[in-house]
């Protein structure tokens, strides 16, 4: 094989693996709500961390929702001032302490207004289920069947 093709095969598979773009706002926000919702399972299944996890409110986090804002800043202040002092001092807790205020703070000052919410549907943070919302076109569809 020529040198020259050798490279270009190369250089073709680095830009291939390679992140061609940086992250953006939605992104980052999407990726970091993923990996607390993960971390947060772990917390409940994990034998050491389970006792810790009894205290904290169930959330799902929708970065869609608007009320993923209050809802995080809750949950946040409980793993904060956690009652118990060994909970607080859990590797996975601090983990999960670190990523939640890394996405209350990009929702809120970084990328404050290039998130765009589709809903307000708080019940649907707290338990994982949103109620269908019909447009009004939908709406007016749904009435004239009847």
């Amino acid at each position: 094989m020529r040198p020259g093709l050798a490279s270009l095969v190369c250089f073709l598979a680095f830009v291939r693996l390679s992140d061609c773009a940086p992250p953006t706002c939605y992104s980052r926000a999407l990726g970091l709500s993923a990996e607390i919702m993960s971390l947060l399972d772990k917390i409940h299944t994990y034998h050491r961390t389970k006792t810790c996890a009894d205290i904290l409110p169930t959330i799902f986090l929708d970065v869609h929702n608007s009320c993923v804002t209050t809802k995080l800043r809750d949950i946040l202040y409980v793993v904060l001032n956690h009652p118990n002092q060994y909970c607080r001092e859990r590797p996975r807790m601090l983990l999960l302490k670190r990523k939640m205020q890394n996405l209350y703070t990009i929702i809120n000052k970084i990328c404050y207004r290039d998130l765009v919410f589709f809903t307000d549907d708080c019940e649907a943070i707290d338990t994982g289920h949103a109620r269908p919302h019909y447009a009004e076109d939908r709406l007016q569809l749904l009435q004239e069947e009847r």
